[in-house]
């Protein structure tokens, strides 16, 4: 009796350690996780299934093979502490053979002053911390319904003189049941290759007897970091436009996402189009997700004709609790 309780006890322990646990903070490469689209940002980020914007790759490659027109798109964001995040992206339609895509994301601290335990003023040196992301990707319509995607990236984090690398491969599928109907949407993202740091910073003179009189005090060596992985995200979605008259559209969209590092949670959002020339969005992110700072956003867009130019501008503004807000630019020109 006394070993069967202490084996439930042991066995109780374990499932509470296994539960108690969290992955968050346990990958590398989080700036990949910052969603660019003003548009789509502004409908809670509920992107699996929407398509028309040349950035809609980012949340389903799948959106590549979706594309009718040749068009860039270029966002930035004051985002938070100062930081500044920008994304560029440009696609392009070959015919038969299906749609190629590029996309850079850049996000900057700026400079920073280099403080420690004796000067904690600062040293009067200063040091920047700075995450860049190149991307290609190819999209095809295997049918009029159905779409699919890929994307591979490589991206780079610098801190100081110390950086890292890694590929990652992105991919997704789309299905439209009609024009107007029902959309399935899924992807995922970020599945790649493990990362570790290296640099100037990392290498140091080091005694390894500092007992010891006589021998050599510097000797040189090098610090060693743990490899991460990248912040694998699965996501998986569901639209629906609804055509209130010939010149009224709202649009719903809800994602359902699993992170390798966080905690499932649903996003929603809806976009209301007026003569297809002013937009209004809002929605809601991450709903359910363990210790949560997103909340509500909302957005609005711009659509004029020039010729054969259509410019688009967006803007988004989400809520980031205790960090306060972030607001994203989009300006997307296609041809």
């Amino acid at each position: 009796m006394k070993h069967t309780l202490l084996y439930e006890g042991i066995l109780l322990l374990g499932v509470t350690a296994l539960y108690g646990q969290s992955k968050t903070g346990t990958s590398v490469g989080q700036f990949l996780l910052i969603e660019p689209n003003a548009r789509i940002a502004a409908m809670g980020n509920a992107g699996a299934t929407l398509y028309g914007d040349i950035q809609a790759a980012y949340y389903n490659p799948a959106a590549i093979g979706q594309y009718d027109v040749n068009g860039v798109q270029f966002t930035h964001s004051p985002w938070i502490a100062d930081i500044a995040y920008d994304f560029a992206a440009v696609g392009l339609m070959f015919g038969d053979f299906g749609n190629l895509y590029a996309s850079v994301t850049s996000l900057n601290s700026g400079e920073i002053d280099v403080r420690t335990v004796e000067q904690p003023l600062g040293t009067g040196e200063r040091y920047t911390v700075s995450d860049l992301a190149f991307a290609i990707g190819y999209g095809r319509r295997i049918s009029d319904r159905f779409s699919v995607g890929m994307q591979v990236s490589y991206l780079q984090e610098t801190i100081w003189h110390s950086s890292m690398g890694a590929f990652a491969l992105n991919v997704g599928t789309l299905y439209r049941i009609s024009e107007n109907g029902l959309r399935i949407g899924a992807s995922i993202s970020n599945f790649g290759t493990r990362a570790q740091f290296d640099g100037t910073d990392l290498r140091i003179l080091y005694d390894q007897n500092p007992d010891r009189y006589g021998d050599n005090a510097n000797l040189p060596a090098e610090l060693l970091t743990d490899k991460f992985s990248l912040p694998v995200l699965f996501r998986v979605g569901i639209g629906m436009p609804f055509v209130l008259n010939d010149a009224n559209t709202v649009h719903v969209a809800v994602d359902a996402f699993h992170p390798s590092d966080n905690t499932e949670s649903i996003s929603a959002g809806a976009e209301w189009a007026f003569d297809n020339l002013l937009f209004f969005r809002g929605g809601y992110q991450h709903l359910f997700l363990s210790d949560s700072e997103v909340g509500p956003t909302v957005g609005a867009g711009l659509r004029y004709g020039l010729d054969t130019y259509t410019v688009n501008f967006d803007y988004a503004w989400a809520d980031h609790g205790r960090l306060k807000e972030t607001h994203r630019f989009t300006l997307g020109i296609s041809f």
